[in-house]
C-alpha cells in the first residue's frame, strides 16, 4: 500500500485520467477526495473507490469554489498530504471544434495526396477571447488555485507531493490547439518555480506530460486525425487512463522521494526530446 493512510485530492477525477487516479489511489490506500465540476460524476467514482473517500462538485477556475473546497476537505479529513491537479477541458465550444477538425482533416488529406499544404488552420486570428481565458481559466489558474490552498494544509503536516497534469504539447506545441499548448507550457514552468519554493518544507511538486489517451476529451477527434496520430507514434498505439494513473501514483509515492520539479511523458514515443 504505496499511500496508506494519505489523502489525496483529485480535480476533474469523474472521469477519464482523473477517474483512474482517484481509483489506483484508493487501491493503493489513500484516502481519496474526488474533484469534478458535476457532482454525479464525482460521486460515482468516490463510490466506486469505496472506503473513506469524499466527493466535491466545484469549478477549479474559480477561486471562490475553490477556496470552499478545501475548507470541505480540512472539515473532512483534517488536512491533505496529495494534491493532484488533472481538471482540464480540450475545446472551448462545439462550433470552434468542429471547424478546427474539419481543417486538420482536410490538411491531413493534402498531405496524403502529396498535393502540400494548402489549407491553412488559421486557430489563433479566429480564436474568441472567451475561448482563450476559458482554456488558460481551468487548466493554469486552476492549477494555481488548487495548489494555493493545498499547500495552507501540507505546511502543517510533514510535507506532502503535487502532481500537475501538464501535457505533451507543452513540449512540442499542438498547431490546432494554441490555447491549451500555452496553460499546459504554463503548468510547467509553474511546476518548476513551486518545486524550488516548498523543497524545504519538504513538499514534492512535479508534472506528467501525456500524449494522446484514450478519454472522453479525445473522443471528438476524427477517425482521420486518430489515424495519424497513430502513425506518428512509435509505439503504434494511443495511451490508457491506467498508464497515467500508474505514472501518478509514483510521483505522488515515497518512490519519487528524491524527485521533484520534474516531467514525466508517457507518450509512446511521440515525442522524446
Amino acid at each position: 500500500m504505496r499511500l496508506q493512510d494519505r489523502i489525496a485530492l483529485v480535480t476533474g477525477g469523474g472521469s477519464g485520467i482523473g477517474r483512474a487516479i482517484a481509483l489506483r489511489f484508493a487501491q493503493e490506500g489513500a484516502r481519496v477526495v474526488v474533484n469534478d465540476l458535476r457532482k454525479d460524476a464525482a460521486e460515482e467514482v468516490a463510490a466506486a473507490a469505496g472506503g473513506r473517500t469524499l466527493a466535491v462538485a466545484a469549478d477549479v477556475a474559480d477561486s471562490a469554489q475553490v477556496r470552499a473546497m478545501f475548507e470541505q476537505v480540512e472539515r473532512a479529513m483534517g488536512g491533505l498530504d496529495v494534491l493532484v491537479n488533472n481538471a482540464g477541458i480540450g475545446v472551448t465550444s462545439t462550433a470552434e471544434s468542429r471547424r478546427v477538425r474539419e481543417k486538420i482533416d482536410a490538411r491531413i488529406m493534402e498531405t496524403v495526396s502529396g498535393q502540400g499544404i494548402q489549407t491553412h488552420l488559421d486557430v489563433t486570428e479566429h480564436m474568441t477571447d472567451e475561448s482563450w481565458h476559458r482554456m488558460i481559466g481551468v487548466h493554469l489558474n486552476g492549477t494555481f488555485f488548487c495548489t494555493r490552498e493545498a499547500l495552507k494544509l501540507m505546511r502543517r503536516g510533514k510535507g506532502g507531493a503535487i502532481v500537475n497534469l501538464s501535457s505533451v504539447a507543452a513540449l512540442m506545441g499542438l498547431e490546432n490547439v494554441p490555447h491549451y499548448s500555452a496553460a499546459k507550457g504554463g503548468i510547467l514552468a509553474f511546476t518548476r518555480a513551486v518545486a524550488r519554493e516548498v523543497a524545504s518544507r519538504n513538499i514534492r511538486v512535479n508534472a506528467i506530460c501525456p500524449g494522446f489517451i484514450d478519454t472522453p476529451m479525445t473522443e471528438p477527434m476524427s477517425d482521420l486525425t486518430r489515424k495519424a496520430v497513430l502513425a506518428r507514434t512509435p509505439l503504434g498505439r494511443w495511451g490508457t487512463p491506467d498508464e497515467i494513473a500508474a505514472t501518478a501514483l509514483f510521483l505522488a509515492s515515497d518512490e519519487a522521494s528524491f524527485i521533484t520539479g520534474q516531467w514525466l511523458s508517457p507518450n509512446g514515443g511521440l515525442f522524446t526530446g
